[in-house]
C-alpha cells in the first residue's frame, strides 16, 4: 500500500504516557493531504535564511491578514491581474481565516441558505483567492514601513517591496488576566468553544462563558452540545447580545444566567486539575467558587493595527482610520479592510465587502500613478495533488512518514526508532486546519527522521483522555517510548524546524 511521505511540527512539555489503549483493533486511515502548492514566485534566499525580493521586483500589492475581508480582497485584486502577495498570518492575528475560524454555523452569509460553518467559508473563499493567482503565505507580518517608497514588508520568512497595501489583520479575543490564566490555559481556559468545546475532558462536564454580548451567547449554546450543564458569566445586570440570541439563551434549559458576576480566579484540585471558578457578586460583594472544568471567554476583541502604529491615523482604541465610504487611510498608498477599521458592524459580510472595496481601490490607486506591474503567467511547478478525502484503507507501512489513527500510533510509538510527532485535532476546529498544512511543510524537511500521526480527538477520543489533551490542535513528540514535549494551540514553523532538528 502506497503511502503520501510527508513530514510534522511541534513542541511540548514531557510526561511519561502509559496510555494509547494499544490493545485496540482500529484500523488505520493514512493522513491524506500532502503540503499545499509552492508559491508561484520566490525569490533569492539571503544567507540569513530571509527570502528577499531582489531589488527591482516590486509588487503591486500586498494583502496583510485574511479572513472575509483579507480574502475578498485577495479574490478581487487577482482577478484584476495584480498577482497580490497574501500575508495571511496565524500566530499574531489568530488563524488564517480569522474570526470565522472559531465560529460555528454561519446563517446570514448569502448564498448558504442551509448555512455553513466558519471554518468551511474560509476554506472556500482562500481556494477562490489561490485559484485565480494569488500568492498565499501562512506567516506573520513582523516589520512594516510605509513611510518609504515602495513600502517594506517583512514577514518571519521573507521580505517583500510593493507599491500598496490592503490591512486586514482583524482583532484579537481579549483575556481576562486573571491570576492563573496562564497556569490553565489550554488545560482548562480557552477563548474558543468551536475548538475545545469537543475535548473529551471537557464532554459531559460543567463548563462556563464569561461575557454577555452575540460572541459569549453563540459560545454557550454551542457547548451545550458537548456540556452536562453551561454558566453564562455576565458582569453586568443584563446582557449585551441580541434579542434574538438573549432568546435563545434563556430559552434553553441547560445554561445558567449569573447577573452582576465578576470571574476572579481559577480554583483548582489537590492534582492540579481545574475544578472551580472564584466569582464575586458586583452588587454584593459575596464571594464563592462555581463548580466548572471549563472556562471560555466571549468577551471581544482588540485591533490588530499595531504594524500601523505611528504611520497610519488610528483611534483612540487603535482602529484604522478610513475614510468614510472608502478603504483610504490616512497614507497614500495604504487600504485598510475588516474588523481592523470596523468597531460598529463587525460582521463576515460587511469585512468581505470591505475587502472588495479596498482592492478596487488599490487597482484604480495603481492605474491612476501609472504604477502597475504586468505579470506574465510563469511555468507551475509540478506538484503533487492535495487530496480532499481521508484514505480509509486497511494497512500499515512504517516506510512512509505520515498516517491517521491510533492503530498507527500503537504501532509506531512500539516499533519506530524514528521522533514521533502527534497531532491531536477536532473536525470543527479552524486553527486545526491551519496548523496541518504548517506542520506538513516541516514534516517535509525532515523527511525519514521523523513520523507523524494526526488523532481525530472525536474519533479516538480514548487516546485524547488518556493523552491528557484539554483543546486542539496540540502536539505531542516522543521517542523511545518517553513523551518529549507537549506544545498546544499554533506555533510557528521554526519552532517546530528547532525541536525536530534537536531531537530527530
Amino acid at each position: 500500500m502506497a503511502m503520501a511521505s510527508i513530514c510534522p511540527h511541534p513542541l511540548l512539555p514531557p510526561k511519561s504516557l502509559t496510555l494509547f489503549l494499544f490493545n485496540s483493533n482500529s484500523s488505520l486511515r493514512l493522513h491524506s493531504r500532502p503540503p499545499p502548492p509552492r508559491p508561484l514566485r520566490i525569490r533569492a534566499t539571503a544567507s540569513d535564511e530571509l527570502i528577499r525580493s531582489p531589488s527591482n521586483v516590486v509588487e503591486n500589492v500586498v494583502i496583510i491578514g485574511s479572513g472575509p475581508a483579507g480574502y475578498t480582497a485577495a479574490v478581487y485584486a487577482a482577478r484584476a491581474n495584480l498577482k497580490p502577495v497574501v500575508f495571511e498570518g496565524y500566530q499574531i492575528g489568530g488563524v488564517p481565516g480569522g474570526q470565522l475560524m472559531t465560529t460555528t454555523e454561519v446563517e446570514n452569509f448569502p448564498g448558504f441558505p442551509d448555512g455553513i460553518t466558519g471554518p468551511d467559508l474560509m476554506d472556500r473563499m482562500r481556494r477562490q483567492a489561490e485559484r485565480w493567482g494569488a500568492e498565499l503565505h501562512q506567516e506573520d507580518v513582523e516589520f512594516l514601513n510605509v513611510k518609504t517608497s515602495p513600502f517594506v514588508v517583512q514577514s518571519s520568512e521573507r521580505e517583500v517591496k510593493c507599491h500598496s497595501i490592503i490591512f486586514a489583520t482583524g482583532a484579537t479575543a481579549k483575556r481576562l488576566r486573571l491570576p492563573r490564566e496562564d497556569e490553565f490555559w489550554s488545560r482548562g481556559i480557552s477563548a474558543c468553544a468551536i475548538c475545545d468545546g469537543a475535548s473529551p475532558l471537557f464532554k459531559g462536564q460543567v463548563l462556563a462563558v464569561v461575557g454577555g454580548g452575540d460572541t459569549a451567547t453563540e459560545e454557550a449554546l454551542y457547548l451545550t452540545k458537548y456540556a452536562r450543564h453551561v454558566h453564562l458569566l455576565v458582569r453586568k445586570d443584563q446582557m449585551r447580545a441580541s434579542r434574538a440570541m438573549q432568546d435563545r439563551v434563556l430559552n434553553n434549559p441547560n445554561i445558567t444566567v449569573h447577573y452582576n458576576t465578576e470571574t476572579v480566579d481559577i480554583v483548582s484540585n489537590t492534582r492540579g486539575q481545574m475544578s472551580g471558578i472564584l466569582i464575586r457578586k458586583a452588587d454584593t460583594g459575596e464571594e464563592s467558587v462555581l463548580e466548572a472544568k471549563g472556562l471560555f471567554y466571549g468577551i471581544g476583541h482588540s485591533p490588530n493595527s499595531q504594524l500601523l502604529a505611528g504611520q497610519v491615523d488610528l483611534d483612540s482604541i487603535g482602529y484604522v482610520l478610513v475614510e468614510e465610504g472608502s478603504a483610504r487611510t490616512s497614507t497614500e498608498g495604504v487600504f485598510a479592510a475588516g474588523d481592523v477599521q470596523d468597531h460598529e458592524w463587525r460582521q463576515a459580510i460587511t469585512a468581505a465587502g470591505s475587502g472588495c472595496i479596498a482592492a478596487l481601490s488599490v487597482e484604480r490607486y495603481l492605474v491612476n500613478n501609472n504604477l502597475v506591474v504586468e505579470f506574465h503567467q510563469p511555468p507551475t511547478e509540478e506538484v503533487k495533488k492535495e487530496m480532499t478525502t481521508r484514505d480509509v484503507q486497511e494497512g500499515f507501512d512504517i516506510t512512509c512518514t505520515k498516517h491517521k489513527g491510533q492503530y498507527a500510533l500503537r504501532k509506531l510509538y512500539h516499533e519506530s526508532p524514528r521522533l514521533l510527532c502527534v497531532l491531536y485535532t477536532s473536525p470543527t476546529c479552524g486553527p486545526c486546519r491551519t496548523l496541518k498544512p504548517i506542520l506538513s511543510k516541516v514534516i517535509d524537511e525532515y523527511d525519514q527522521n521523523v513520523h507523524f500521526v494526526e488523532i481525530d480527538i472525536e474519533e479516538d477520543p480514548e487516546v485524547a483522555e488518556a493523552a491528557g489533551i484539554m483543546g486542539t490542535p496540540c502536539v505531542q513528540f516522543f521517542k523511545n517510548k518517553e513523551m518529549l514535549r507537549t506544545v498546544p494551540g499554533v506555533k510557528m514553523k521554526k519552532e517546530y524546524r528547532e525541536f525536530i532538528e534537536a531531537n530527530k
